[in-house]
């Protein structure tokens, strides 16, 4: 029933073995030089303050995603809520009206817009808009001539 393992055999299951455990540790961070450290990284939604934790950057890695996260778990599950009832909705044929929540970029008055903001891109208020472009106001558009 049980076999005779050779020296050699036997040799070459330690070595497995003692590389399997370099693996572990070079793999999931046992090692004292890790590669990652938890971080902190600010929600580009909520404006708070979230770890990005080093079973989190091991996944990212793991996966060859090269940016971190940019929203908390609570913003980035409310994000996907968003985006699955539009998809919803368009399925089912609805005509859906958007309205996002923003702060205006030169008053800072809280306001909302039936777009969803581009990254990086300031987004005014009614108020601020029409100041900015006077001429919407008065029905003419200078770059027509």
């Amino acid at each position: 029933m049980f076999e005779q393992i050779s020296g050699k055999e036997q040799a070459s299951s330690m070595v497995e073995t003692e590389n399997l455990a370099e693996f572990n540790k070079e793999t999931f961070g046992e090692n004292e030089e890790s590669e990652f450290d938890d971080k902190e990284i600010l929600c580009v939604d909520c404006d708070q303050m979230f770890i990005w934790t080093v079973g989190e950057q091991i996944f990212f890695r793991d996966k060859g995603l090269k940016n971190p996260p940019k929203r908390c778990k609570s913003c980035k599950q409310a994000k996907n809520e968003r985006l699955s009832a539009i998809n919803a909705a368009q399925s089912a044929g609805i005509k859906q009206r958007i309205e996002v929540a923003v702060f205006c970029a030169k008053c800072r008055e809280h306001t909302t817009v039936p777009f969803y903001p581009s990254q990086g891109r300031p987004v005014f208020c009614r108020s601020c808009f029409l100041e900015m472009n006077p001429s919407l106001l008065n029905g003419t558009d200078s770059d027509k001539d």
